[in-house]
């Protein structure tokens, strides 16, 4: 698992203040993925744990709207660069460097975790383990939200993000690894090519029993 995380590591320490000027306002074109977004936040209220992270947080954009719609966000990040981003750009969050499949997190204590498109340069063999650390985090009743490019096929497509290289998953596939981890998929959106791949952008929301 080291080898590929120290490539995404890397690529992404590179580009961080491009990735931040290109992503910090995005969701304002994205009605979808805003209202998904929007339906996380709230049901993480309704549990009445508000503690959230976001995993693969990247400049720290969506740690803030999260922390913004009245949740306990914090965030964590492969990339140490981006993680000195988020500090800068928004100090009244905390922001740390973590892997997810080990995050500094005690068992059972998050009410939601978020994970927007930063699972998608986690290879497929790879992937439950990773999940199995979010189930291990969330408390009972918590919620995780996945986003990841979508396709229509019937197995992971691996091609050449411009970061690093990532993976585009059926949405049927992904939601089973989900339901493998042990949580329950409450909700599932797909909608419009987000590239011109022509990968769908896919969001699924599963609570943990």
């Amino acid at each position: 698992m080291t080898e590929h995380q120290d490539e995404t590591r890397t690529a992404y320490d590179g580009i961080v203040e491009l990735y931040a000027s290109m992503f910090a306002d995005r969701l304002e074109t994205r009605p979808f993925a805003r209202a998904m977004l929007g339906a996380f936040a709230e049901l993480v209220r309704e549990t009445g744990n508000p503690r959230t992270a976001d995993v693969g947080c990247g400049p720290g954009h969506l740690t803030s709207m999260l922390h913004d719609s009245g949740l306990d966000a914090f965030g964590f990040d492969l990339s140490p660069a981006m993680v000195e981003h988020a500090r800068r750009a928004h100090p009244a969050l905390r922001f740390d460097e973590a892997r997810m499949e080990d995050l500094p997190v005690e068992d059972r204590t998050l009410g939601g975790v978020l994970a927007h498109y930063s699972m998608i340069h986690t290879p497929p063999g790879e992937l439950p383990a990773l999940l199995a650390e979010q189930v291990r985090v969330l408390a009972p009743g918590g919620l995780l939200l996945v986003s990841f490019f979508g396709t229509e096929g019937t197995e992971p497509i691996r091609f050449d993000h411009k970061v690093a290289p990532a993976y585009s998953w059926p949405v049927d596939r992904f939601a089973e690894l989900l339901t493998g981890a042990g949580l329950v998929v409450v909700a599932e959106l797909r909608h419009d090519p987000a590239s011109e791949r022509g990968f769908l952008d896919a969001h699924l929301l599963a609570r943990r029993p």
